[in-house]
């Protein structure tokens, strides 16, 4: 039991982080290897907010999410609206995409250097016990868990039951036909490269209540979240989540029943399997 709700607890911020990748890569077709400096970038507001001015970092979702939605915007904007202009096909555009947000990610992570140095940050918010089953858990990781459903819960509800959001969802199936019934691709692109920001941004002020960060450590996140994207089916936030939770509870099995220094490894062996025997992920579809 323990296993089960400290990796259901890691899983749901692991979906956070990967329903932003799923929204970028899955309707922009933009592969930001930089979403992981995005979400440290949130860890180190969040830390700055309550240390600071002592503002709940939940709380400081309301102004931290905002704030990374128009740094994303500015983002798509200027950087990658050129690219998507001069990309012949949707393969070009990614492999320029993968190109501009590497360098994207050096010039992140190297500011947050700049000013935040090297060192390891963390901070003590709500970090008394809470008794689950007669277990003892983190009070910060429940609530994190249960924020992260709940914004789970509001983007699934936007996409699956909002008129814009089936538009969203129509450009990631396919740009051209959505373009043919007045849906302007160009601004959902845009909106959908935001609000991915958003959500890792969230995802980052959550983790930040109970993880110790830095700022060399967004590759790492930007890695995890692609594995998932991809196990998941790109574009679909369903297996996105599913595809979190798994990985949640195997690397908490693995590090719990075997070796925490095997975790890294337990998750490419999950990858590759999925890779073998559901190549287009959890919920996607065989291409005929």
């Amino acid at each position: 039991m323990d296993i089960l709700i400290t990796g259901t607890v890691l899983g749901g911020t692991y979906a956070l982080i990967a329903l932003g990748l799923t929204l970028q890569y899955g309707v922009a077709r933009i592969m930001n290897l930089a979403n992981g400096e995005n979400l440290v970038l949130a860890c180190f507001c969040a830390f700055w907010l309550y240390s600071t001015a002592s503002i709940n970092p939940v709380l400081g979702i309301v102004l931290i999410a905002p704030g990374a939605f128009v740094l994303n915007w500015l983002i798509y904007d200027f950087a990658m609206k050129p690219l998507v202009n001069r990309a012949k096909n949707r393969g070009q555009l990614e492999v320029d995409s993968i190109l501009a947000t590497f360098g994207l990610m050096f010039i992140m992570q190297g500011v947050m250097l700049l000013v935040f140095g090297g060192g390891y940050y963390s901070y003590n918010f709500l970090s008394e016990p809470v008794q689950i089953l007669g277990e003892n858990y983190g009070l910060n990781r429940i609530v994190a868990l249960i924020a992260a459903a709940v914004i789970a819960l509001g983007l699934y509800v936007f996409l699956y039951r909002t008129r814009y959001g089936t538009a969203i969802r129509a450009v990631s199936v396919n740009p051209s036909s959505a373009s043919l019934v007045a849906i302007n691709v160009e601004r959902a692109s845009a909106f959908a490269f935001a609000l991915g920001g958003a959500l890792t941004a969230a995802a980052g002020a959550l983790l930040s209540t109970f993880y110790t960060f830095n700022s060399s450590m967004g590759v790492i996140f930007t890695m995890k979240a692609l594995i998932i994207v991809i196990m998941g089916g790109v574009g679909d936030v369903r297996g996105a989540v599913l595809a979190a939770l798994l990985l949640g509870l195997t690397e908490t099995a693995v590090a719990s029943l075997i070796d925490p220094g095997l975790t890294l490894a337990a998750t490419y062996t999950l990858f590759i399997l999925v890779l073998l025997f559901r190549p287009q992920g959890i919920f996607g579809r065989q291409e005929a």
